[in-house]
């Protein structure tokens, strides 16, 4: 059985969290924990919740055992850009994007 967890609009582009999120697909659930409570990235926190929601709900909602676990599937999509100008030189204008991105992360059985 595939449990799921959603962390929607988050204020970081989709390609930072991508490269944490392709370090814990198909790992087993503790080796991912230690490999996100030990990365220096900031979205390895953020997908770290999401995987402890993922793993909160497979234990509560569905009865599964947290040791039999393993991360099936990390999705990260874009999400909405915010779209914003600077002044720059000679009157003119520079765009600045602030990106954003939606996390799922699926946990199953082995």
């Amino acid at each position: 059985m595939e449990v799921t967890a959603h962390l929607k609009n988050v204020r970081m582009s989709a390609q930072k969290v991508r490269l944490v999120a392709d370090q814990i697909r198909g790992q087993k659930i503790a080796h991912a924990i230690d490999t996100l409570a030990f990365s220096n990235k900031k979205a390895a926190k953020i997908i770290k919740g999401v995987l402890d929601s993922a793993i909160a709900n497979a234990e509560h909602n569905n009865g599964l055992d947290i040791d039999e676990l393993n991360v099936s599937a990390v999705f990260v999509n874009q999400a909405t850009t915010i779209k914003r100008f600077r002044a720059r030189a000679k009157g003119r204008g520079a765009r600045i994007l602030k990106r954003g991105c939606h996390i799922t992360v699926s946990v199953a059985e082995r």
